[in-house]
């Protein structure tokens, strides 16, 4: 498989504030200077604990944020995220967002329906965005008619799906989950799950999926990728890291997963 994202060297610090005037500058390393590559039809897990990078990462592979150092390649070409909004309208038709809160990712002044059809007006998407909006409904699972409803309308779970709905909704090849299955309770995200899979295999997704769920990235992910203070410090197969991890750091976060102890039998 070919290299649909190729990052090389790319990095984010951020300006410390001083205290007092006399105080030398300093900054905060993000992300230190990162290689990365995802074929396209690959699935991406990035674990790590909070303040690792993996956020940080995201950002600059959807050239949301600009990186300090460092070069960014989308299908062969460059992304310049000081680019203008209208000059970056072909990286945003490539790739779609999921976010943690499903809630809090909808405007609660839009019907379902405009909110599906907000990336084919604002990337000047073709076609009959009506039309597309009831598939897409039919797609993630709801009905159509539900286009016109207000996102308090809906349950936690329906919720996540309009957002799917949304990020899909121009076709991409990239799908980004920003821990998208969290705000849900165990049933929902079982549903979610299946629901990306299915995605994910119908459509030829690109997936990079950011977790702190090892269970999610065991079921999602081909390949996974451990970060730990702005570094990927563990890079391999799901099965090669989860089950034989080389780092240190690696087999603690693996020890950290809860375990519920079995019941004694009667």
């Amino acid at each position: 498989m070919s290299a649909l994202i190729h990052a090389h060297g790319l990095s984010r610090s951020y300006p410390v504030p001083r205290t007092h005037l006399f105080e030398r500058a300093r900054v905060n390393v993000a992300l230190e200077p990162t290689d990365l590559e995802v074929a396209a039809g690959e699935s991406l897990g990035l674990i790590g604990e909070s303040g690792s990078g993996k956020s940080t990462l995201v950002r600059l592979l959807l050239g949301l944020d600009r990186p300090t150092s460092g070069q960014l390649f989308v299908d062969g070409r460059a992304v310049d995220a000081a680019a203008s909004a209208r000059s970056l309208h072909w990286l945003r038709r490539q790739t779609g967002l999921v976010f943690q809160d499903p809630y809090a990712s909808l405007d609660p002044r839009m019907t379902a329906g405009q909110i599906i059809a907000e990336p084919l007006w604002a990337l000047d998407i073709p076609g009959d965005h009506r039309v597309r909006v009831r598939e897409v409904l039919m797609q993630v699972g709801l009905d159509a008619d539900m286009a016109d409803r207000h996102p308090h309308e809906f349950s936690g779970g329906q919720r996540q799906r309009i957002a799917i709905a949304r990020a899909i909704a121009h076709r991409p090849r990239i799908l980004v989950g920003d821990e998208p299955m969290s705000a849900l309770d165990v049933t929902v995200r079982a549903q979610v799950l299946a629901l990306f899979e299915r995605l994910r295999r119908d459509e030829g997704l690109t997936l990079i999926l950011v977790s702190h769920d090892i269970g999610l990235v065991q079921n999602l992910s081909d390949t996974v990728a451990v970060m730990k203070d702005g570094r990927i410090v563990e890079r391999g197969t799901t099965v090669d890291v989860l089950q034989h991890p080389t780092q240190d750091y690696t087999r603690q976060l693996l020890a950290a997963i809860p375990v519920i102890p079995r019941a004694p039998e009667a």
